[in-house]
């Protein structure tokens, strides 16, 4: 079995792009106990339509907030990421250090790192791959606010969004700011 991770659509265009390499998560409602938990290196992206707002995203990436939406009852996973790195983060410095590495406003990020604040936010440095667009059913037990899915299609193959040598590159960056 394998898993999906539920991101806003925007931040999955953004991450197919190469205009967004990293996650900024603490959890959703539905993980406050426990936080945001890795559950698997590898990951088909969920995009979702919910809790996106222009103000979250800053100015110059709104464009895609305009993501297509799937017909009703149908969702359409088009990549998959993988983990580089990891890091929990809990110094404002480090947190804006990241600003290049994502394209939420410094507005949201702030919210998202003052919610629940004894608990850092976990940065997670993602390597994106595209894949041929494939359509699945959007189940009942895909809604609520969760960060991870099943799905039963392992993710693999496709054509990374960064070469190696970018790839390397945002790497070396995020470990500097990270460690």
């Amino acid at each position: 079995m394998a898993v999906m991770l539920k991101e806003w659509s925007s931040v999955v265009g953004a991450l197919e792009s190469g205009e967004q390499s990293v996650l900024l998560r603490k959890g959703g409602i539905l993980e406050t106990a426990s936080g945001f938990r890795i559950e698997a290196r590898r990951f088909w992206l969920y995009p979702t339509w919910e809790h996106q707002t222009p103000g979250n995203v800053r100015e110059e990436f709104r464009r895609h907030l305009e993501r297509e939406r799937p017909p009703r009852g149908t969702n359409t996973i088009t990549s998959y990421a993988e983990i580089a790195e990891e890091a929990d983060v809990e110094s404002a410095d480090a947190v804006r250090s990241l600003e290049p590495f994502h394209i939420w406003s410094r507005e949201y990020v702030e919210a998202r790192r003052n919610w629940e604040p004894q608990r850092p936010l976990k940065a997670v440095l993602l390597r994106v791959f595209r894949t041929p667009p494939t359509s699945i059913p959007v189940l009942a037990e895909y809604s609520g606010c969760k960060s991870w899915l099943d799905l039963d299609r392992e993710a693999g193959g496709g054509r990374p969004v960064l070469d190696d040598a970018r790839a390397a590159d945002v790497t070396e960056r995020f470990r500097s700011i990270t460690s």
